[in-house]
């Protein structure tokens, strides 16, 4: 039976159509591949609609996670930022000059080299970003409520893997090739 129109097709659906059109297709593989894609892209859909309810966007959550992953005095240049994220110097300036607007960061001359500025994170960013982690958190339990811990370690141990086999292979794909803001 074919899917309801406007309506994406079950993923075992997919897969028989797939298989329709290439007999050589393995479905194990279409399975797990389309099943992480289709989770990821939902995933990103939930944890949008978290930061939009507390006044962030995704660039900004970018920023305020690479500044708490360089920890205490959380602190970075926006050009580091900008090769962890894959963006433009220019891309960055504008990102930042938005944070800054919104009290999220400060933006200062390094005193080793005056020519250079340093990124931080203000009170008001740290607890927004506790804010989203805390959302995140809550959602993420609720996603893996039905997984046992085994099952959780598993599932961790295959999909890091997974992302190893594909980082060593595109290792330049960390990064957006583009800024999309």
């Amino acid at each position: 039976m074919p899917p309801v129109a406007g309506q994406q097709p079950s993923l075992d659906e997919q897969i028989a159509i797939y298989q329709r059109e290439y007999r050589d297709l393995d479905p194990q593989v279409e399975k797990v591949v389309n099943a992480l894609s289709r989770l990821d892209r939902r995933m990103n859909v939930a944890y949008g609609r978290q930061l939009v309810t507390l006044g962030l966007g995704h660039a900004e959550w970018e920023v305020l996670k690479e500044l708490v992953m360089a920890g205490s005095p959380y602190q970075l240049w926006p050009g580091t930022i900008a090769k962890r994220l894959g963006l433009t110097p220019a891309a960055m300036t504008h990102r930042i000059d938005r944070m800054l607007a919104q009290g999220l960061v400060t933006r200062e001359r390094d005193p080793e080299n005056r020519v250079r500025v340093i990124i931080g994170i203000t009170d008001e960013g740290r607890e927004k970003w506790l804010q989203v982690m805390r959302k995140a958190s809550v959602f993420e339990e609720e996603l893996l409520q039905d997984l046992t811990r085994s099952e959780r370690a598993l599932l961790g141990e295959l999909l890091t893997r997974l992302l190893r086999r594909v980082e060593d292979a595109q290792p330049d794909a960390g990064g957006r090739l583009t800024d999309l803001d």
